[in-house]
């Protein structure tokens, strides 16, 4: 639909009127007697909103004969992320095996239930109200998660706490749920959505937010392989490499903690320290992967070097947040 201009009316002395285009009001079902909601946002701009009684079921259909494995979980995903209300999963027949990744699907996505299950139809409810959910407090949540898992994963390696190790592996999870929330929110916006936090998020704000999401995720992912090396050790790490692992660590961990401040406050002087901070831990890095290859432990020597690399990648991703924090705080000034 094609941008369309209005002139503003005065009507009764004090209030302003305009008219709504009716190609719109048709589309949306907007008549005469409709209600609408109209909310300022922090840029200036008014989001005019239909209000109806029942908005209508989305809902998709997927056919999973033959499907299994990674491929019936990236439709189960794509279909999440595509905002359906329902999404029905049909076969000639479902195998167990289908349906057991179907309801593990379920249990990794935020909202989705199944209502209804067959032989032939498994039927998936997202029950979930965007409107309850802000994407301040989700991408927080993923920080303070990821930044838990990166804290526990080093613990795990340094006492070889194989329990511990799980727990971080299995926090992904939580981390990768709520990605898949702030996606599937944004591609809903992108549409035409209402923002669910529109009093105190700006559209400029969601889309910043959504961008700093990704980096986060990725942070979690390589606390999680971090973790995963506990398995790997025989042997307890050499007390001097271990106090470089640790020392390097805080300081990749410090970087994402700064940058995440940046970002919440708007705050660009610290957003180019912390870019100026991951610039030089290189020196480190470069030592620490010194000390590790006089390990006589090949084995050792290798899971190390997973570790070393997932802590200097740590610190690039919060420095693609302190980017996202400058950019961000510049567009508020427009």
């Amino acid at each position: 639909m094609s941008i369309e201009t209005r002139k503003v009316q005065q009507t009764g002395g004090s209030t302003y009127i305009i008219s709504l285009p009716k190609t719109w009001a048709d589309k949306v079902g907007i008549q005469t007697g409709s209600r609408v909601t109209l909310q300022p946002q922090p840029d200036g701009k008014l989001v005019l909103d239909p209000i109806h009684d029942a908005p209508p079921v989305r809902k998709i259909q997927i056919d999973v004969s033959g499907l299994m494995g990674d491929a019936l979980t990236r439709d189960m995903i794509a279909a999440y992320l595509a905002g359906s209300d329902i999404i029905e999963v049909k076969a000639d027949r479902i195998l167990a095996e289908q349906k057991n990744i179907i309801r593990s699907m379920c249990y990794k996505l935020i909202g989705p239930e199944i209502i209804e299950e067959t032989a032939k139809k498994v039927v998936i409810q997202d029950l979930l109200n965007p409107d309850e959910i802000s994407i301040k407090k989700s991408v927080r949540r993923m920080y303070l998660i990821s930044n838990s898992m990166h804290i526990d994963a080093i613990k795990a390696i340094k006492t070889l706490d194989a329990d511990l190790a799980l727990d971080v592996d299995q926090r992904d999870d939580d981390v990768d749920r709520l990605f898949l929330l702030i996606s599937k929110q944004f591609r809903a916006i992108l549409r035409g959505a209402r923002l669910p936090d529109a009093a105190e998020t700006s559209i400029d704000e969601y889309h910043d937010l959504r961008m700093a999401a990704g980096p986060i995720e990725r942070i979690a992912d390589h606390a999680r392989k971090i973790a995963k090396v506990t398995t790997a050790l025989n042997e307890p790490i050499p007390d001097d490499i271990m106090e470089m692992i640790e020392s390097t660590s805080e300081l990749s961990r410090k970087v994402v903690e700064d940058a995440i401040d940046a970002l919440y406050n708007s705050d660009v002087g610290l957003a180019n320290q912390v870019i100026d901070r991951v610039a030089r831990m290189s020196p480190m890095i470069n030592k620490l992967n010194a000390s590790i290859l006089k390990i006589k432990s090949y084995g050792a020597v290798v899971a190390l070097g997973t570790v070393v690399d997932s802590i200097d990648r740590t610190g690039d991703y919060g420095s693609n947040i302190a980017e996202i924090a400058i950019n961000s705080a510049m567009s508020k000034n427009i």
